[in-house]
Parts: C-alpha cells; structure tokens; sequence
C-alpha cells in the first residue's frame, strides 16, 4: 500500500530510478533533478493530464500504473499504452509545444514526481545522457507503437487478448495483472461483454487463472502462439 503521508521521494532513494531516464545519473546530477522536481500522491482514477490541454512539464512515476488513451467520437476510449515506475509521460507533447493527443489517468493509487517544462528543456539540452536516452525512447516508442497498431488492426479480437495478456504481463511483472474488464477491452479494443465471455474461454483453456478481479497467466507459451509471437 502506497504510504500517503509521505509524498515527497528523493531521487536517490527512488526504487524505479533504475529503469528510468535518470538511472545512469551521477551523484550531481540526482541532486540536481531532486532541486528541480516536486512529488504527489494521486488517487485511483485520477487525471494526470487530459487531451487538448497543454504541457507544463514531465511527469515520472515513483510507484502505480497510469494508462495512456484517446477518446473515439462516441467517448469510449482507447488505451494505447500503460505506463509503470520508472517511466517519463508527457515529454512528447511538449517536444512539439502542441496541445496533448492523449490523457493520462491513474489505473491504481500513485505516487509521481513533476519537472517544469523549462526545467527539464534545460536538462536535455545540458545532459547528454539524457538527450541519448530520450531520442533512444522515442525511437523505441515508434517501433513499439507500430507493432501494436498492426497486431490490433489485423488480428482477430481472440488474438488481440492473447496479445494483451502479453504485454500486460510485462508490465505486471511478478504482480497479477489488475486491470478492470472495462480498461482491457478499452487496451484490447472491444466490447466488455465481448472480453469478459474470451476471458472465460482463456480459463477453460488453461492459460490463465481468474482471481476475483485479477489475472494471473498460466501458460505463456500458448498465449505467444495464439498471438503470433
């Protein structure tokens, strides 16, 4: 359980420093980022940043998972990534100095830290490190981006859950998956009735355990040969 009362993390003592931008940082350069940045505690549920608004800064998660989404014309949304500790979000945005494309809520109680727009512009353009790591990310990030785009666009929906339960599983770790049926058909891309009636079938078929609300991936190989991995 995420402790409430104390917000503020010190980039030093950060267990998610490690795989973040900031895990190759000096001494000098930790404390620097500790000077320049301010932490909060978010509630389930809770907006980060919303589509249309514009960047004020970076935002990078200490602890819990926040989803990445757009809105469809009807309002539904649809998640196209599920950032965990250690991620920077919201740097995109305010490389282009556009509005967001996209909205940022809190899938479970979080705690993230905040850098000004001008501070961390300042650290990118004084910091190679970090300059190589972002344009590593981004590079990444497209890559990844277009995997997803191609599997969701031309798999059927029982392959796009086997390729989500995948990538959920990453993200998860050594954790259950715990996501609500809503948000996995939104990550997925179809109807609650639909994923809920699949999930089933995934049990029946002995690659994943149910628990109450949370998954647990039973049997990895057969999801990788249902997905086409």
């Amino acid at each position: 359980m995420l402790d409430k009362s104390h917000k503020h993390v010190t980039c030093s003592s950060c267990g998610a420093r490690n795989s973040s931008l900031f895990g190759n940082f000096c001494d000098h350069e930790v404390s620097q980022v500790d000077e320049q940045k301010a932490c909060a505690y978010y509630k389930k549920s809770q907006p980060i940043f919303i589509e249309g608004s514009f960047p004020r800064g970076v935002f990078c998660l200490n602890q819990g998972k926040v989803k990445i989404f757009t809105r469809g014309d009807e309002g539904k949304e649809q998640i196209i990534h599920i950032a965990k500790e250690g991620e920077i979000i919201g740097f995109r945005a305010m490389f282009s100095g556009e509005p967001y494309k996209v909205s940022a809520s809190t899938l479970e109680e979080c705690n993230i830290c905040f850098i000004g727009k001008e501070d961390f512009l300042n650290m990118i353009d004084t910091n190679v490190t970090l300059r190589n790591g972002i344009m590593k990310e981004l590079s990444k990030e497209l890559g990844d981006r277009a995997i997803f785009i191609t599997n969701m666009a031309q798999k059927s929906v029982r392959e796009r859950l086997a390729f989500a339960l995948l990538i959920l599983g990453d993200i998860y770790g050594e954790e259950q998956i715990n996501l609500t049926r809503e948000d996995m058909a939104n990550f997925v891309g179809t109807a609650t009735e639909t994923l809920i009636r699949l999930l089933k079938d995934f049990k029946d078929e002995g690659m994943i355990e149910i628990h109450t609300r949370k998954l647990e991936i039973i049997d990895n190989e057969k999801l990788m040969q249902l997905a086409g991995r």
